[in-house]
């Protein structure tokens, strides 16, 4: 019988297996985790009464419908033409080249009746659009 100790040798790590697997672990968080927006604002908008709207001189409001008639400031155009839409806008223009033309459109109406107003806003000088646009909230819907 032997019994002397056996010389024992140190058990050694790998570690180049060890790397692998972290950076395939790594690899798979960094692709299936989604970010949130934390820097996001919290606000809450004041509230105005509908019925007590004044009138403001370097707002021009262009209404489309789904049809594709229009009216500026609630008066009906008369043609669809972009001269007649060109002629509206320019009688319309209160304050001039400052005002600012609010492009209320129907969400079934053409692309090229919004392109028409653009158009005959940029003949009539008015380089200042904007869009008129309504929350899932006010509209009833989720």
């Amino acid at each position: 019988m032997n019994f002397r100790p056996r010389r024992q040798d140190e058990p050694e790590i790998n570690l180049i297996p060890f790397i692998d697997v972290l950076l395939v672990v790594l690899i798979f968080l960094m692709l299936s985790t989604t970010y949130s927006k934390f820097t996001e604002m919290q606000l809450t908008l004041p509230v105005a009464d509908t019925d007590a709207q004044r009138d403001y001189p370097k707002e021009l409001i262009v209404t489309v419908s789904a049809e594709g008639a229009y009216s500026v400031n609630r008066l009906p155009v008369a043609g669809r033409s972009l001269e007649s839409v060109a002629a509206a806008l320019t009688e319309g223009a209160k304050a001039g080249k400052d005002t600012v033309i609010i492009i209320s459109a129907d969400a079934s109406a053409k692309h090229q009746a919004v392109v028409t107003v653009m158009e005959a806003a940029r003949r009539s000088g008015l380089n200042q659009i904007t869009f008129a646009t309504q929350s899932t909230t006010q509209s009833g819907g989720k």
